[in-house]
């Protein structure tokens, strides 16, 4: 028997496409849902508290920074013990610290007693990710660098530079590179009239003012900006593309063409970012530096808590030095709770809660 007949077809339209519109009206009708953004980790400074490094040996150190560039010493410590050492990194951890102040700014200097570390590497260069300097302002370069030359400093610069006035961000700055007695990497600084802060042009100043920044390479300003600009909630202060033949004497570095990033917090001195354009041949950090090597440079940052400090170093490639936040006696360091890390190019930084 055949099957009856199922009749002509009434017209209409096609079943798929009944039901691509049947769909499309319930996503119309239906009331759009909001999905929550990820709240942004940030760890906000309030300011740059200190900028230090390791020495090997304090009394010479010490001889140099006061006799030489005229700092004064502030404050004289040992300190040692469980949380110093979850707090370096460093096992069995004793050392001496001493602070600089030279005008409004210090500079902290790092002796570790036990164990000793290495020696800044013979043949790092400006443009290296593992460069950092401090920027000392002076009052009248050429007195300046006079008195350098008379106590015979390391050259880093072939002398003092002169930027040049086509550089709308930098022209009329005098600026030499210079090293201390443990070859760390020093600048000395001079601004006109139209440039750098008010305090540098105050009348009457001594030769040695103050410091003004510290300078460190960046192999991505982009990406540097979002840890310190987004996460940390520096400001840009200034920018500028630094290139020619007195930069390339100033950084020592054939051929140097530099993005310079000036950030600044709520109070203290700035950080400099220096991304290398040009030469492109820079490079790492060196993975195992540790806090005792004397080419370890910390830059002290203080904050309100370190609560947010593990998500946001997952979430921009920081590497933690100490464990995480550590409580400390507030006597021996003058903080309550610190954590020494890693910014994503290797430079050492510690956010300290007082």
């Amino acid at each position: 028997m055949m099957p009856p007949s199922p009749g002509p077809r009434r017209p209409g339209r096609h079943p798929l496409l009944l039901a691509i519109i049947a769909a499309a009206s319930i996503a119309v009708s239906a009331p759009s849902i909001q999905v929550a953004a990820e709240p942004r980790l940030t760890l906000p400074i309030t300011r740059v508290d200190v900028v230090g490094f390791t020495v090997a040996d304090m009394e010479r150190s010490l001889e140099f920074y006061t006799r030489v560039l005229d700092f004064r010493k502030v404050a004289d410590s040992e300190a040692a013990g469980r949380e110093f050492e979850l707090l370096t990194g460093v096992f069995g951890a004793r050392a001496r610290i001493v602070r600089l102040a030279l005008g409004d700014e210090q500079l902290e200097l790092t002796e570790f007693r036990a164990p000793r570390g290495r020696p800044v590497p013979a043949d790092v260069r400006p443009n290296d990710r593992s460069f950092q300097h401090v920027a000392i302002i002076v009052s009248d370069m050429d007195r300046a660098y006079a008195r350098l030359r008379d106590a015979g400093v390391e050259h880093a610069s072939t002398g003092p530079q002169t930027l040049p006035a086509w550089n709308r961000g930098a022209g009329g700055i005098r600026a030499f590179y210079f090293r201390d007695p443990d070859r760390h990497f020093l600048e000395i600084l001079s601004f006109p009239a139209d440039k750098g802060r008010a305090k540098w042009h105050r009348p009457g100043g001594t030769l040695f003012l103050g410091i003004d920044h510290t300078a460190v390479v960046v192999g991505d300003t982009d990406a540097s900006l979002g840890f310190y600009r987004d996460a940390l909630g520096f400001t840009v202060a200034g920018e500028s593309e630094n290139y020619d033949v007195e930069q390339e004497h100033l950084n020592n570095v054939f051929g140097a063409r530099l993005r310079i990033t000036a950030l600044r917090a709520p109070g203290g001195p700035g950080i400099e970012l220096l991304e290398y354009l040009a030469p492109g041949d820079g490079r790492a950090a060196p993975a195992d530096q540790r806090a005792n090597d004397v080419g370890h440079w910390q830059t002290t940052l203080t904050t309100t808590s370190l609560d947010p400090l593990l998500p946001l170093a997952r979430a921009h490639r920081v590497s933690l030095v100490s464990p995480g936040p550590i409580e400390v006696p507030e006597v021996a360091l003058g903080f309550t709770a610190g954590a020494l890390v890693r910014d994503p190019d290797g430079h050492g930084l510690r956010l300290i809660v007082r």
